[in-house]
């Protein structure tokens, strides 16, 4: 499969993904963060928001830069590759559409 197409890893529409970081997440995940008043936030993961807040203050060039290695590895690519495919994705993310 060509990942740089819409068939690619990030064009699952039907798939729910951090609005943050891109990971998938399902509604039986227990991966969903926590706003501050302990209900869950299916917006974003646990790893990037919780407590009714971010994790990190990062810009999305950092969390680029974190989350390349992870996709690399989970999908078989470099890390340039990783880095390519989420700049094009990452600003279609509620955290980072108002950031381009």
């Amino acid at each position: 499969m060509d990942i740089l197409t819409d068939e690619g890893i990030f064009a699952m529409e039907n798939e729910k993904r951090c609005q943050s970081c891109g990971m998938p997440m399902s509604d039986r995940d227990i991966v969903y963060g926590k706003n501050a008043n302990g209900t869950t936030n299916t917006d974003y993961c646990s790893y990037c928001y919780n407590h009714g807040k971010f994790t990190s203050d990062m810009t999305m060039d950092q969390m680029i830069e974190h989350c390349a290695p992870h996709l690399a590895s989970q999908e078989g690519m470099t890390r340039d590759e990783a880095r390519h495919l989420m700049r094009a994705f990452f600003p279609t993310l509620k955290r980072w559409n108002d950031h381009h």
